[in-house]
């Protein structure tokens, strides 16, 4: 991790004139504003009828291991192929179970799909989301979302987490529907070109090493992992920052102490 002092707007200054800077920061959604396991754990044992002692954490970092790898192969991210997409939704149920010594078939992989998608809107913001947003805002940053996948999907979603209050739609940016997805640093590029921002202003928090960390480091944006499931680096890329909470991103952002 790089050592750098927190971000606050006390600390935006640009060196050459002395002004404050506005920053750029965006979030990412799954797993970043809300916890994305809990829909896939209920499906999981309604469906499937699993032991109290199932790891659901594993079986969470394997499913979304799936999920991306799946999607990158076929480029599904930024894709409008339903067929393809519901197909990849089956697959990495099934390939993720495979590994946990458990088998099943295509329609109860479907099953399992529906089960998940239908708990998928009953969502909340994780503690302390919301409040990092507002007083982002308030102290005059630049505050958005960037998400992969299909844009009708991932809106209800952002809608349920009632963020529309919080962030204008213009700063909301879905793969499916800006046609590039992370980790491609091109998607990051585009955000700074519509918000006329720059990546050295530019701040991204996200859940997934492979699309959030090497995606907003590729396009020289300061990369802040949200790893609070504790995982393990997936390669020798060097984020600015690892935090497991909203408390220590309120700290780094806004420099806020009060969540210690």
């Amino acid at each position: 991790m790089k050592d750098e002092p927190h971000l606050s707007a006390s600390s935006s200054l640009d060196g050459r004139t002395g002004e404050r800077v506005r920053k750029a920061i965006f979030l990412d959604v799954d797993d970043t504003l809300y916890d994305h396991l809990s829909p896939m754990r209920e499906a999981l044992a309604e469906e499937l009828r699993l032991p109290s002692d199932f790891p659901y954490e594993r079986a969470y970092y394997l499913f979304r291991y799936y999920s991306d790898l799946l999607s990158d192969r076929e480029g599904l991210s930024a894709s409008p192929d339903k067929d393809k997409i519901a197909n990849m939704q089956k697959q990495r149920f099934m390939l993720m179970l495979a590994d946990l010594g458990i088998t099943i078939d295509d329609k109860q992989a479907g099953r399992l799909q529906s089960a998940y998608l239908a708990r998928q809107f009953a969502i909340r913001p994780f503690e302390g989301a919301v409040e990092l947003i507002a007083g982002l805002s308030r102290q005059g940053h630049l505050v958005g979302l960037i998400t992969n996948g299909a844009g009708p999907h991932q809106m209800k979603k952002i809608e349920a987490l009632q963020m529309e209050g919080l962030i204008p739609k213009q700063r909301i940016f879905v793969s499916g529907v800006v046609g590039m997805a992370k980790p491609d640093p091109g998607l990051f590029a585009y955000v700074n070109r519509v918000t006329e921002t720059k990546p050295e202003h530019s701040i991204y928090v996200g859940d997934s090493w492979r699309n959030d960390v090497a995606g907003s480091l590729g396009a020289g944006w300061t990369s802040i992992w949200f790893n609070h499931r504790r995982a393990e680096p997936e390669s020798g890329l060097d984020p600015h920052h690892v935090v497991s909470s909203y408390a220590e991103i309120s700290r780094i952002l806004l420099g806020d102490r009060t969540g210690e």
